[in-house]
């Protein structure tokens, strides 16, 4: 071979490496460019099932501030699938924001605990009616209850429904279950004042009246008192120490009435809560739990009475039911302004908004009353 050729097949075999490199550069370099843009428009991980709101969009409640704003107030439906532990984590939240970026009309949370139908609920239909975006309807009833019919299109209790677990009386579970309306009434930040009531129990005021004693109260109202005996400091369950003394221990209605700090206070309370699921079999939580928790950390914050009007004259271990024959207008000027009480540092006869226990059979006389002595029909709350 002579010395031309060599120098040839050098510079061919140069040529060689030189394109192999440049190969390889530009394959490592195409590489690493596809998988980067891989990685950013790659799609993340759907979040829990519990987390999507299933509502439809066409379905969405108008959020009045625009965005996703709207699953914070005016819901209209209340049904979901959270977990209980979501469901209270998500209550529990509160905005270190005062000023909501959406108008706000402030609202009160009917809460009804009932076994399943709300038999006199022609009667609540009258009392709110006119007065739509001043109030939230929620129902814990029993899960075996389907109802015997569906509630007329247009109810306000249509759709009111939340999920609800079985409750017995007297046991820790009806406890659980009035925490758990509570939990669902504060996803709605509109909600300012949570009022529990039942299936037997009657509004005593027209809705205006209503409205303006809880909005306006500087006070909770939550019975909270030191009772001695066997029926008070009594039932203290001695496993509660050394979190909670005798002297703590409180008794009052089931049928409260509270602002938003209370309530949240129940739905994130992992100091006294657990002690009564663990240790107050016995103890009829209801008439317990909320009453010791505000006289631990609000005594200073509650009217210390009840708003619901309940009649123990008869004795036992239950109050007094009125059937038709009962139900009179004296009867009901009674509850209406038959005591004396405080109300935000003043006397006053309006003690009691709402009354129980009432029966199916008494809707037709409350119905003949309603429009004179309430004034239903004849007054709406001003926008």
């Amino acid at each position: 071979m002579t010395k031309q050729k060599k120098k040839l097949s050098v510079s061919l075999f140069l040529q060689f490496l030189l394109f192999c490199s440049l190969g390889f550069a530009l394959g490592t370099i195409s590489r690493f460019y596809t998988l980067r843009f891989f990685l950013q428009h790659s799609s993340t991980p759907p979040p829990p099932s519990s987390m999507v709101n299933h509502t439809p969009a066409a379905e969405k409640q108008p959020g009045g501030g625009g965005g996703d704003l709207g699953e914070f107030h005016e819901l209209r439906e209340v049904m979901h699938d959270m977990k209980e532990e979501e469901l209270l984590w998500r209550a529990s939240m509160v905005p270190r924001v005062k000023k909501l970026p959406f108008e706000q009309r402030p609202k009160v949370a009917f809460l009804f605990l009932t076994r399943g139908e709300l038999p006199l609920a022609p009667l609540w239909e009258r009392f709110f009616e006119g007065n739509e975006g001043s109030y939230s309807i929620y129902v814990h009833a029993d899960p075996n209850f389907n109802g015997s019919e569906p509630e007329p299109h247009g109810s306000v209790f249509q759709c009111r429904r939340i999920p609800s677990k079985t409750v017995s009386w007297g046991g820790m579970n009806m406890m659980e279950a009035e925490r758990r309306l509570l939990a669902n009434a504060l996803l709605d930040f509109s909600n300012q004042r949570f009022v529990l009531l039942s299936e037997s129990c009657i509004p005593l005021f027209d809705f205006p009246t209503v409205y303006s004693y809880l909005i306006n109260s500087s006070r909770v109202h939550v019975e909270s008192k030191d009772v001695p005996g066997h029926e008070g400091r009594g039932r203290f369950p001695a496993r509660f120490r050394p979190r909670l003394q005798p002297q703590q221990w409180r008794k009052g209605s089931q049928w409260f009435e509270v602002d938003r700090e209370v309530a949240v206070a129940v739905v994130a309370d992992r100091d006294y809560f657990p002690l009564f699921q663990n240790h107050c079999s016995r103890c009829y939580s209801d008439e317990h739990y909320l009453p010791t928790l505000v006289g631990v950390r609000y005594p200073a914050r509650t009217h210390n009475r009840s708003v619901t009007w309940v009649d123990w004259s008869r004795g036992g271990a239950h109050p007094a039911m009125y059937s038709e024959e009962h139900v009179t207008a004296e009867l009901l000027e009674t509850m209406r302004n038959g005591r004396s009480c405080n109300y935000n540092g003043r006397p006053t006869r309006t003690c009691f908004l709402f009354a129980r226990k009432f029966s199916p059979s008494s809707l037709p006389g409350l119905m003949r009353f309603a429009p004179e002595l309430m004034g239903f029909k004849s007054k709406a709350l001003a926008k």
